[in-house]
């Protein structure tokens, strides 16, 4: 798969303004050092890996090489192939590793992701990638997950009625479908689902499961065991 000739400004894609725009891009760079010419790359969504693929981009420019972006939304894809790198697909490429943001992560490498709403592929990347980074700010470490922010489920929207009830089952008292912004309505996913986010009393090992056995939940923003390395920009 080629990358996408498609030109357009980062504020469209990712709106204006990035916080601690210094430390990130100390991070990303830091990331960049680990590229290498070849490499298939799990590209992870949000402003840090914005930056990261940037730098990336940079990096095998100034030296002439190329290397395959394995995108996790279709705003990364479209800043691939603005960058002119070349964008594949997990149909028919690994990654040799990837990269990602987080919007919480505990002292055990445990994430939670999804306030993007990509944690789908999100997921489905860090799963194939044998070497993974997250890379974030220091305002993304917390001592338990779901102390800042409610769990992201991808839902299938018939079922987000069942969802409701069965998380009412598990104790959980405060969920809210996610609303678009710039149109009425729920945001959709790419997939074409709904997102629920759901303040659960606490996580633990078992939650991540639980979340999943509800049928109608595609997928959840907690993303367990996985042990990524760290990188705190700043």
């Amino acid at each position: 798969m080629g990358s996408f000739e498609v030109a357009l400004d980062d504020d469209q894609l990712w709106g204006p303004g990035v916080t601690n725009e210094a430390a990130k891009r100390a991070a990303a760079a830091q990331m960049a050092a680990r590229l290498r010419p070849g490499d298939v790359v799990g590209v992870g969504s949000g402003t840090t890996s914005h930056l990261t693929v940037v730098a990336l981009a940079e990096r095998a420019r100034a030296e002439g090489f190329s290397w395959t972006a394995v995108p996790t939304s279709l705003e990364v894809a479209l800043t691939c192939g603005t960058l002119g790198v070349a964008v594949g697909s997990l149909a028919t490429l690994r990654p040799d590793w990837s990269f990602d943001g987080a919007d919480e992560v505990d002292p055990e490498a445990n994430l939670l992701k999804g306030r993007g709403g990509a944690l789908l592929r999100e997921k489905l990347v860090m799963a194939a990638s044998p070497e993974r980074y997250v890379v974030v700010d220091r305002s993304k470490l917390v001592e338990r997950l779901g102390s800042r922010f409610p769990v992201p489920l991808e839902v299938v929207p018939e079922a987000v009625r069942l969802v409701r009830d069965q998380l009412a089952q598990l104790g959980v008292t405060e969920v809210a479908l996610r609303r678009a912004e710039g149109k009425d309505g729920p945001l959709i996913t790419e997939r074409g689902n709904l997102l629920l986010d759901a303040r659960l009393p606490e996580v633990t090992a078992r939650s991540e499961a639980e979340l999943k056995a509800i049928p109608g939940v595609v997928e959840s923003g907690l993303f367990m065991g996985f042990q990524p390395r760290v990188v705190v920009a700043g």
